[in-house]
């Protein structure tokens, strides 16, 4: 209910100096991203799924974490704050 996710295939991406395929996964939420404790054990999980799932070595793979406010995000007319 309160994830998006939105797959962006075929784009030209260079990591590491290398065009060999690799993924980009950004992660933004209110309240559950944020501290590196919490962006630690996230990181581990969906580096064993995105491994597993891509086929990718977890050198071709980099997670951005964005923490957000309520008021950064909007919903039904408003914003999360006062949801």
């Amino acid at each position: 209910q309160r994830v998006n996710v939105t797959v962006r295939s075929g784009l030209a991406m260079v990591l590491s100096g290398s065009a060999e395929p690799c993924a980009q996964l950004v992660v933004s939420s209110i309240g559950v991203v944020g501290t590196a404790e919490q962006n630690k054990a996230h990181s581990a999980r969906f580096f064993d799924i995105l491994t597993a799932q891509l086929g990718l070595g977890q050198e071709r793979i980099v997670i951005r974490f964005y923490p957000l406010e309520p008021w950064q995000i909007g919903k039904n007319r408003t914003v999360m704050t006062f949801l």
